[in-house]
């Protein structure tokens, strides 16, 4: 009997340990392992590249121009935008291979001098996309070309000095001379030459001639000290407003101006008299030539898959690619009616009514 209830109260000892246990296997929190964290694949950001021409990033004239519709589209798009600046013609296909190596999406080339490196790298790295500005695309399917009509602004505002010269001589200079540039002056002149036929005045140009299409030349787009000097030889030979076509050796131009308290600036390419503004009195106009739509333009369409390289896209006053703007200073100064004249001409230059094209 004894043994019977000492193997039962065996049992029931054992019994309540296991109920123990499994009630604390129970009350145990089960631990989740921990599940696989998604890999989000993002999306690389697309990436657009500058190369400057020996005058600069802040040229305040055509690379800066060019610069402005890459900061555009990084604003409107949120793109990646790089530039390298050039300080001399060998670093063209340099900068450019450069950027290649980096895997730009778009390489924009600022300028004909690019042309010929352009066209090299273009060639060697078909598979890249390329735009250049002031240049044709050379024939290259990857390559989109750029033009501008800037005689059609030129004609504009050198009707514009013919109307405000106090000495009746007007002045222009080129940095280097190549068709692009050559078009500014034979705008100049030959609205210079068309207010004299409507007004019967002799204006006089210096420092560029139609017939022989020759002219003042300082070789370069960076020396202020030649814009000084080409400006003083102006100004002491007569010429009040003076149009250099030379980014930023311009500044040089109207520094003397300012110093002398005397003469007037025509800018190129964007608005002077914003981009100087302590010298807008001397800042009667700028003729605007708008590379920054063409280079907006193109990233767009790289960016919506619709680049097409084998093409050139042309500005004109049509479609507002080029134009005349008044000086800050000096557009309440200008009369109403010479204002209303060059109003009245540019839908003339539009149809074809007055030819701004030079026989050659």
């Amino acid at each position: 009997m004894t043994k019977k209830i000492t193997f039962v109260l065996s049992l029931l000892i054992i019994a309540s340990l296991l109920l123990v246990s499994c009630k604390a296997a129970a009350e145990e929190p089960v631990v989740e392992e921990p599940a696989a964290e998604e890999v989000v694949e993002e999306t690389p950001v697309m990436k657009f590249c500058q190369v400057t021409d020996m005058g600069g990033i802040d040229d305040k004239s055509f690379n800066a121009t060019a610069w402005k519709g890459m900061e555009a589209a990084e604003a409107d798009f949120g793109v990646e935008i790089k530039y390298l600046e050039s300080q001399q013609q060998s670093d063209y296909e340099v900068n450019l291979n450069a950027f290649v190596e980096e895997g730009c999406d778009l390489i924009v080339s600022v300028g004909y001098l690019l042309a010929d490196a352009t066209s090299a790298v273009a060639t060697a790295n078909p598979d890249m996309k390329f735009s250049i500005i002031d240049n044709g695309n050379m024939g290259l399917t990857n390559v989109r070309g750029n033009y501008s009509d800037i005689q059609e602004a030129t004609f504009l505002v050198g009707y514009l000095a013919a109307g405000m010269t106090t000495t009746g001589k007007v002045g222009t200079y080129v940095g280097i001379l190549f068709p692009s540039t050559q078009a500014f002056m034979d705008g100049y002149a030959m609205g210079v030459a068309y207010y004299n036929q409507v007004h019967g005045t002799a204006v006089e140009v210096l420092g560029w001639d139609m017939e022989t299409q020759e002219g003042l030349e300082v070789g370069n787009f960076e020396s202020l000290d030649d814009g000084r000097a080409m400006g003083e030889t102006l100004l002491d030979e007569g010429a009040d407003i003076i149009m250099p076509v030379a980014g930023p050796v311009g500044a040089g131009t109207l520094a003397v101006m300012q110093e002398r308290g005397t003469g007037l600036l025509i800018g190129v390419d964007d608005d002077w008299s914003v981009k100087y503004p302590d010298q807008a009195d001397f800042i009667l106009a700028s003729a605007m030539k708008k590379i920054n739509v063409f280079v907006y333009d193109t990233i767009e369409k790289v960016i919506n898959g619709e680049f097409a390289g084998g093409e050139d896209y042309a500005l004109t006053l049509e479609n507002d690619g080029v134009g005349l703007v008044y000086g800050t200073a000096w557009v309440d100064q200008i009369p109403a009616e010479l204002m209303a004249e060059i109003e009245a001409l540019i839908p003339q230059i539009i149809d074809g009514s007055i030819a701004v094209m030079p026989t050659r």
